[in-house]
């Protein structure tokens, strides 16, 4: 059974930086591009990062190019997202998710077979 677990989501002044993570199982995550799409209060879902399977190549929305960095550590099956100068519109759920479609910079969620349950990220003073 696939699973992807997120965690380290949270409250964050503007400014502010927080680390998400996503725990992989029941797949060969070494082998899946890997991304992560977020979804605002009464928003569609909105692509924000991918990165391809090796680690070597990654693509980043507009919206958080140079304040974000995604990685992944394949011996750990673990995914991640450097967030920095967090701004109030990054408030949303973050879920990492396997997309279809090699290096996908797509927004819909059928363009993911698998996602996990998602972590909050509130930016706030």
């Amino acid at each position: 059974e696939v699973q992807l677990v997120e965690s380290g989501g949270g409250l964050v002044q503007p400014g502010g930086s927080l680390r998400l993570s996503c725990a992989a199982s029941g797949f060969t995550f070494g082998t899946y591009d890997m991304s992560w799409v977020r979804q605002a209060p009464g928003k569609g879902p909105e692509w924000v990062s991918v990165i391809s399977s090796g680690g070597g190549r990654t693509n980043y929305a507009d919206s958080v190019k140079g304040r974000f960095t995604i990685y992944r550590d394949n011996a750990k099956n673990t995914l991640y997202l450097q967030m920095d100068s967090l701004k109030p519109e990054d408030t949303a759920v973050y879920y990492c998710a396997t997309p279809k479609s090699r290096m996908s910079d797509r927004n819909g969620w059928y363009e993911y077979s698998y996602r996990g349950q998602g972590t909050q990220v509130t930016v706030s003073s």
